[in-house]
């Protein structure tokens, strides 16, 4: 799995090309940022001695496109209840939820994701896996590993990332002002 602070970092790039030249308030980028890291609480359940391949094991059902979906919801009809661009925040925070997996599917360890859970118990990874896997807990995070781990995401998931809400906003600069998103 890449770290939260990678995880939280595309799904605020996705908000930034998702909504160009929109000011959208500071909740959406905080639940932004939570959709995006939410799936790994999933790891409580190694306390609860739940099997990591289960269905709700690490990178299980919260990992899947159907959980995306419900929480994009859920999120929507809570926090944003008079919004008017209801249905792209849903598509919103669903694609920052979903992309936890597929971030997931890009690294080098684990058991893939059960994108399709509950429906279908595979777990998935990509064929290009150039992500290095980052260690649960805290102190394994301080190593060599950590280390490794930070700078592959710098390659793999930031940069891209950037480069590309760079180009959104070159091209949307034209703009003047922020357009208020409805939100």
């Amino acid at each position: 799995m890449p770290t939260v602070f990678t995880h939280s970092f595309f799904a605020a790039a996705l908000g930034r090309i998702f909504f160009p030249g929109v000011r959208v308030p500071a909740r959406f980028w905080v639940l932004a940022a939570v959709c995006a890291a939410l799936p790994d609480a999933d790891v409580l359940a190694f306390f609860f001695r739940v099997p990591y391949g289960d269905v709700f094991g690490h990178r299980g059902f919260t990992h899947s496109l159907l959980f995306a979906l419900l929480l994009a919801f859920a999120v929507v009809h809570v926090f944003f209840r008079e919004a008017r661009r209801k249905a792209a925040l849903v598509l919103f925070f669903f694609l920052a939820t979903a992309s936890h997996g597929a971030l997931d599917a890009l690294t080098n360890g684990g058991l893939g994701v059960a994108f399709f859970a509950p429906f279908d118990s595979g777990r998935y990874f990509f064929p290009f896996r150039p992500v290095e896997v980052s260690p649960i807990g805290v102190s394994r995070f301080f190593s060599e590993w950590g280390l490794a781990v930070v700078l592959s995401e710098l390659l793999w998931v930031w940069l891209p990332a950037s480069i590309a809400v760079a180009l959104v906003v070159l091209v949307t600069r034209g703009r003047r002002g922020e357009e208020d998103a409805g939100i």
